[in-house]
């Protein structure tokens, strides 16, 4: 997190303000609402920046991770995001979306340039849990699965699966981060759920799987 307010700090062109380190509120998180936090943001309280970052960042973590399948470039888009808000936070219109939809937009932005540079998707680490190794395989395996459907979906199928489906945004807020019409993201939905049904068929004839 310091490494993102620092790398804000180098941009910042001479004579605007920076982001002060002396101020911080307390509990703010908990206390104000993102469009309070955004306001402390541009009047340089990084305090206010820290409780956003705790507040939405795994988040769009998660929604990085959805679309790219890299950790790397998960981590890296989320930072990108995150320096978006410092740096233009100003540009968020409150009476058009929530915060959190407006920065999923962001963080899409930058998941999307992330991907037309490095299109290779790296495999996911997959933890260890208690259960036997068996099951741990047979769930690893499914999960494997699942993950490659979604990331074989074209970019705007898995936009709209990956928001909706998993993320659990509605049509109304899918379509806001998206920049496009309910009624694309409908469609969009609607096509990519059955590309994933056909492609995920075999997982439920397979008694080896545990879904």
């Amino acid at each position: 997190m310091r490494e993102i307010v620092e790398r804000s700090h180098r941009r910042k062109r001479r004579g605007q303000p920076h982001v002060a380190q002396d101020r911080l509120y307390l509990h703010c998180d908990m206390e104000l609402s993102d469009h309070d936090l955004l306001t402390g943001i541009r009047n340089g309280d990084e305090g206010c920046w820290q409780a956003l970052y705790r507040r939405h960042h795994r988040a769009v973590y998660r929604f990085a991770l959805q679309m790219t399948g890299s950790s790397a470039m998960a981590e890296e888009a989320t930072q990108e995001a995150f320096l978006a808000v410092l740096e233009c936070g100003a540009r968020f219109d409150p009476a058009r979306a929530a915060f959190r939809t407006w920065l999923i937009g962001v963080a899409r932005n930058k998941t999307l340039h992330l991907l037309r540079k490095e299109p290779t998707l790296a495999p996911l680490d997959e933890s260890a849990g208690d259960d036997t190794l068996w099951t741990e395989l047979s769930r690893a395996r499914t999960r494997e699965m699942v993950r490659r459907a979604v990331l074989a979906l074209p970019v705007p199928f898995r936009e709209a699966v990956v928001l909706c489906d998993l993320e659990e945004l509605s049509y109304e807020e899918a379509a806001e981060a998206l920049g496009c019409p309910v009624g694309t993201v409908r469609s969009r939905l609607n096509r990519g759920r059955k590309a994933l049904l056909d492609r995920l068929a075999p997982i439920g004839k397979d008694k080896g799987c545990l879904i």
